[in-house]
């Protein structure tokens, strides 16, 4: 049964008319056309649906859209600032290559920016254990740790 929930997107309200148990995900995606959160695995174990509620890194593909509506809520489309520069994590990841094939560049630039949000000076461990739900098959997790210390002294 469809019901209207109004959410809180990157700064804008939306309202949609969709069944309240629909994931978050299926919801940014299809109904906001918002294309950085992305599905992985469906389990909330990969990273690649990362957003941030309230500020802090949680993926969405298991989230209700009715338990979202509670939430301030911001995707990878969201970081950037309204004069168009790139947030800091994101022009950190550019600077340090800190990205290969894309799929997982999502969520550890969401996990990333939930970190910075926390700790602005985090060390090596911290952003290890901050990135432990985002899963990447091509290695570029120690440039990541650099681009997120990049961001860190920015």
């Amino acid at each position: 049964m469809k019901k209207k929930i109004t959410l809180k997107v990157n700064g804008k309200e939306h309202e949609v008319n969709v069944d309240p148990q629909t994931p978050l995900l299926y919801v940014l995606r299809n109904n906001l056309g918002l294309k950085g959160p992305k599905f992985g695995c469906g389990l909330s174990q990969c990273g690649a649906c990362m957003v941030l509620f309230d500020g802090k890194a949680n993926p969405s593909c298991l989230k209700r859209v009715d338990e979202a509506a509670e939430k301030e809520i911001t995707t990878l489309e969201g970081l950037a600032g309204e004069d168009g520069n790139l947030h800091k994590v994101q022009q950190a990841f550019i600077d340090e290559q800190a990205a290969q094939c894309g799929y997982c560049l999502n969520g550890l630039v969401m996990a990333s920016v939930g970190l910075l949000s926390e700790n602005s000076d985090p060390s090596d461990e911290e952003i290890q254990a901050a990135l432990y739900r985002n899963i990447c098959r091509c290695g570029v997790h120690p440039r990541v740790i650099k681009a997120v210390k990049k961001a860190s002294t920015s």
